[in-house]
Formats: C-alpha cells, structure tokens, sequence
C-alpha cells in the first residue's frame, strides 16, 4: 500500500529532496503552494496525511488546517513553521494538528512523522507479534519443567497482561493463540492444585504460599498502627485481568504494589470470603461456629452473613490490638453511594473493612441477562465492561478522596471466574448442592479428569455439612452438568462466567496496596 501525501508550502520547490526522499520509501506525494490549492485537492481526494506550512500567502496554514479539518476530520495534519512562538503552537494544538514542526526540517523528521501517525498501529502490532511469540515460547519451556506457587503466581500474572496487551491491539491475531496456551496453563495447574493443595493446608505457613487465611495476618494486620486508618477493600469475583485495567485508572493518583495469593478451595465466597475474614479453614470454621453450615446450603448468601463477627474474632484470637473495626458490605448502588457519601468519617475507624459486589453481580447478571452477554461476549469484552463500570463508580470515587487523606488502602478478592466452555456430566441426591463449579452431598460421582474428587473432606479442610458427603470440584472451564435435562442445561451455562473451581483465573488473588502519590 503506498500512502498519499498532500505538502503544502510556498518553497515548495525548495523540498524536492524532501520529496524525493519520501516517494523513494514508497509514498505518493502531490504538492501544491499554497492553501486555496490544499484545501481544494482535499475536497477532491482522500489523502492520508497532510503537511502544512504555517505561513503562506493568501489563506495561511491555521485557516488552511480549519477547512481540511472540517472536510476530512480523520486526517492526520502535521504543522511546519518558522514561528516558534508558543501561542502559535497553541493555536494549531486547538486545532487539532497530529504534529508539529519547526523549519528546517530534514527528510528524516518528515519520514519519521508519516511512521508516527500513518504505520505507528502496524509497526506496534509487529512488535506485540515478535514480543508474545518469544512470551509464548519461555511458559511453554516452563510448563514441561517442575513450578512452584510462585512460578504459578508469575505465569498468571504475565497472561493476564499479555491479555490486556492484546485489547489494545485488536489487529494483531494473537487471541486464539493466548486463550490455547492459557487453556494448557489451566490443564497442568489443576494438576499442581491436586498434589499440593492438601500438603499445603496440612503445614504451617511458612512451609505454604500464602492462603486466604493468611489475608488478615500477613497482610492486613502489620499496617495497624496508632493514629492510622486502614481501608481493605474486598472486591468479590474480581480476576486479575479485571484489576488491571482497573489499575491503569489509578496510576496517575497511586504509587500501586502489586501482589497474589493462593485462594482456597472451593474458590467461592461462602469458604474463600469467610476465610480471608476468620483467619480460619472452613472446617475450622465449623467447629468454631456449628450452626454456619447447616442451613441453607446453596445461599451463598446466609453463609455470608457473620463476616464482621469472623473480624473482631480473629483480633481477639490472636491479641491484637485495633482500636475500632468498621464493617460495611456494599451490595447496591445506594449502599455504595452513601458509602461514598459518608467516607471521611470512616477514618476516624483504625480498620475499615468494605465488601463490593458489584463485579460479582456483573458476572452473574451476564449468565442471566442477554443484554449483558452482548455487551461483554468474551473476556476482552468483559474487561472493558469492568472498566466501564469502575470509571463511573461510587468505588472510584471513594479512592479518589482517600487518595488525599493519611489512609492505607488495601484492595483483594475472594476469588475470580473462568468462562465456562465445557460441560460435564455430574451424578448425585436430590440433596446435592447446585452449583456449576463444585459440587458437595451424598454420593457424588463425575468424570474425575475433569474434576477434583474428594471423598474426604477432612482431608481439604472442609466442613462435612453432615455424614457420608463428598465433594467435587471442577477443573480447567469444566462446568458440572446432571444428566438429567442435560442438553438444556449445557446449553444455558455454556460460556458463562463461574466460580469456585480449580484455574488460574478463579485461584490466583490480586493482592493490592496502593499509596498515595
């Protein structure tokens, strides 16, 4: 493809070399001298770039660039002058020049001003390309090699932005490429899941990857501190991805520290959200508070509910001192805006613990709502829809005020969520919990490839909720389906948003301490 370009200079015979220069890297070049003739050629001809002398008898450069703005829009228009005065410059940056450039220039400026605005997507789009494939072949050297927590933490954290990377490139056909390699991440995590997890929570914690239940300690307990306001925000079903777009919002206000953790299992609110707010194994959990599994089992909701209690007994259980513990779940927006509204006085609190729910209702909305799988019909998608709802947030809004106040803002989750894209089939009661990634009742069977089998829960530090129950936990994008109406049910759930299964994106917890800049 060779690119138009329309020069306009009244020395116009003086360019030549300029000219010549230009058609010699593969650009057409019309010339004229003045602007009457620019704009006029304009009218006539699409062109790709335009290059405008600033001062040129009749109509001048900033009138010429007005009317060519005003034909074509789109067009990139690159300013040449004498005049360095800067209210010129201003002038021309009014209206909307692409670039700007003060006489003389040589051919290598203008060569490199057409790159710059005319191939910058194309030459960016090669460089993703070679970066990626390089990317590409160092996780596939690893997957072969023995990992740890950590390398898991840090392959995680490098497709999540390789996936963000690659929204900003939409292009460069990587796509397919990344979500094939994420899908063998998945497949040799759950793996590493099912040899380490029970070895894991069985040893003390320096023998482990930080857990949910090491939140609080490791985390949130060293920044209490007299005459100091701590907020920790919980963000439920956030994915890292997720939070970094959300990430880039933040930067020009926040110093942000980025880290990740092992969430538990099943990687969903009623044990992963009660984990991080006890310090406690959901069999602890039902040892120390019997009642909390025994109704209600699929309302994730009522298992919920004792979050701010978990609080103030984890500081009385482990002697710490905290002046005053602040509890808030922030379900609605009316909740989140008088959450908003009423946050300078919440530092007056030495912890403010805040739940969002909002990405968890986003998520769940999306397998209900079809408006909202349009919007959002693949992770890309449903990144920007993430982003779209935190630019406007009260949750923004929060951080922007305490970005000016002596508070330390923690932000995590409880877990994330992996698109469902494969059923399988799943056999149990009538009593069997229904949730499409883990499943807990009597006598439970599935395709064990495809999913944990946990025949005691003991053994995973899980509550029985009763004799003779087993567990199974989904692994990859499996998603669990009766046999029963199965046809239906694959249907209605397939490429669907769900949690507390075994893959990075549910497992690996951003971990987030921001300082104001």
């Amino acid at each position: 493809m060779r690119y138009k370009i329309l020069w306009a200079d009244d020395e116009i015979d003086y360019l030549k070399p300029h000219i010549m220069f230009l058609t010699d890297k593969g650009y057409d070049v019309t010339t004229v001298a003045n602007g009457e003739d620019a704009v006029q050629l304009s009218r006539e001809t699409k062109f790709d770039i335009v290059f405008l002398d600033e001062q040129m008898p009749g109509i001048g450069g900033l009138t010429a660039l007005s009317e060519i703005k005003s034909i074509s829009p789109s067009t990139p228009v690159v300013m040449i002058t004498k005049n360095e005065t800067e209210s010129i410059m201003e002038k021309a940056i009014g209206k909307k020049i692409s670039e700007y450039l003060i006489k003389p220039v040589n051919p290598n400026q203008i060569l490199l001003a057409c790159k710059k605005l005319l191939e910058s997507e194309r030459l960016k789009g090669d460089a993703v390309t070679r970066d990626y494939i390089q990317e590409f072949n160092r996780i596939s050297q690893e997957l072969v090699t023995p990992l740890t927590a950590e390398h898991w933490i840090d392959i995680h954290s490098r497709l999540a932005q390789w996936e963000v990377e690659l929204d900003s490139h939409p292009h460069v056909d990587l796509r397919q490429t990344l979500l094939d390699q994420k899908r063998e991440c998945n497949l040799e995590f759950g793996k590493f899941i099912e040899r380490s997890y029970r070895n894991w929570i069985h040893s003390d914690k320096g023998n482990r990857p930080m857990l949910s239940v090491d939140v609080l300690e490791k985390k949130v307990a060293p920044e209490i501190q007299p005459g100091k306001s701590v907020f920790l925000f919980v963000v439920d079903c956030l994915r890292l991805d997720q939070w970094l777009v959300m990430e880039k919002i933040l930067h020009p206000m926040f110093k942000v520290e980025r880290d990740a953790y092992i969430g538990i299992l099943p990687s969903a609110t009623p044990y992963a959200r009660n984990s991080i707010f006890s310090g406690l194994f959901p069999a602890d959990m039902e040892k120390r508070y019997p009642t909390l599994w025994a109704d209600n089992q699929d309302d994730e909701h009522s298992k919920n509910k004792y979050e701010a209690e978990f609080l103030q007994d984890f500081f009385t259980r482990r002697r710490i001192a905290v002046k005053d513990v602040k509890y808030a779940k922030l379900v609605s927006a009316d909740d989140s805006r008088q959450y908003e509204q009423g946050i300078g006085t919440q530092l007056k609190h030495q912890l403010n613990a805040v739940v969002v729910n909002f990405v968890d209702i986003l998520a769940h909305s999306r397998s209900d709502s079809q408006l909202i799988k349009e919007l959002s019909p693949d992770e890309s998608a449903f990144r920007s829809l993430t982003k779209t709802w935190f630019e406007h947030s009260a949750f923004l809004r929060m951080l922007k005020t305490l970005s000016k106040q002596k508070a330390t803002i923690l932000i995590t989750t409880d877990h994330g969520s992996i698109r469902c894209m494969r059923p399988t089939k799943a056999i149990g009661d009538r009593e069997a919990s229904t949730n499409l990634r883990y499943k807990f009742g009597r006598n439970l069977q599935c395709e064990q490839k495809n999913a944990v089998y946990i025949k005691t829960p003991s053994d995973y530090r899980l509550p029985n909720h009763g004799l003779n129950v087993n567990y199974i936990i989904a692994k990859e994008d499996y998603y669990f389906v009766y046999p029963t109406n199965y046809h239906k049910y694959v249907n209605q759930y397939k490429d669907s948003f769900q949690h507390g299964g075994i893959s990075l994106d549910e497992l690996v917890v951003p971990m987030i301490r921001l300082t104001a800049k």
